[in-house]
């Protein structure tokens, strides 16, 4: 490729960016959206799902007038912490690192309140519904790395909803492949309910 065809294409890229951003009910954002939180959120930053650029959304029956979307790097602005669960694909303990999925929410403007239910839904379909009580109690966090490397799409990213199954009451006990049923890996919207 020479640097004119470079230079187009990169020129083409940015005008697609740019109509894609400038569509209705979009915020401008010059990276794609890889989380999004709908339902009782306090905060919007787009607006309702659109049957058109949503496919995947629309055919795992998500519906909602407004939500707040995180891109990678606003992902990462949040404070990490860092786990390390044994993950049932290997059997061996992994380091793991995100932000508590508590502080994601709040990000997204929703209150904590008694009743809240959560569904956490993974790009291949896959709804682990959690209440946001359970979740805050697990210490669950959006893990965005696996031993110091970026979870990718394809594998368990880009995000996954995990906590530390090894440590509580509720799962240690548990044979290895069922501690995993609300911990969806390729975690990409969650939709906050009132109870």
């Amino acid at each position: 490729m020479n640097k004119r065809d470079l230079l187009v294409g990169a020129a083409a890229a940015g005008l697609a960016s740019a109509a894609w951003a400038a569509s209705p009910g979009r915020s401008p954002r010059a990276l794609p959206a890889l989380l999004t939180v709908s339902g009782a959120v306090g905060r919007t930053n787009r607006g309702p799902l659109d049957p058109v650029r949503d496919q995947m959304m629309g055919k795992h029956g998500i519906a909602f007038s407004r939500a707040w979307v995180f891109d990678a790097p606003a992902l990462r602005r949040l404070p990490a912490c860092t786990i390390a669960p044994t993950v049932e694909y290997d059997g061996k303990k992994h380091v793991l690192s995100g932000p508590l999925l508590a502080d994601v929410l709040a990000a997204a403007g929703v209150n904590a309140g008694s009743g809240i239910q959560l569904d956490l839904r993974a790009v291949d379909g896959y709804a682990a519904p959690v209440a946001l009580a359970e979740s805050l109690q697990w210490r669950m966090i959006v893990a965005l790395d696996m031993d110091g490397s970026p979870l990718e799409l394809g594998g368990l990213g880009p995000q996954w909803a995990v906590y530390e199954a090894d440590t509580l009451a509720a799962f240690r006990d548990k044979p290895l492949n069922e501690r995993f049923a609300p911990r969806p890996w390729g975690l990409y919207s969650i939709e906050v309910r009132r109870g």
